[in-house]
């Protein structure tokens, strides 16, 4: 099945630019997000990682 779709992919003009252009969203994405984590503040990754421990916001059923 793989063959199926290697073979019909390769037909199609100008194709090869896609997995490249995806593996650069990609690299992006995970850099900006490890600089945003390594310049993240310390108060705020406690109040966000305190969210879940805050019975003040819970409401009853």
């Amino acid at each position: 099945m793989f063959k199926f779709i290697k073979g019909h992919l390769e037909s199609i003009a100008g194709i090869e630019i896609y997995p490249m252009i995806s593996l650069l969203i990609f690299f992006i994405f995970f850099v900006v997000l490890f600089y945003w984590v390594i310049t993240a503040k310390k108060d705020y990754i406690t109040t966000v990682s305190n969210i879940p421990l805050d019975n003040q916001n819970d409401t009853e059923i």
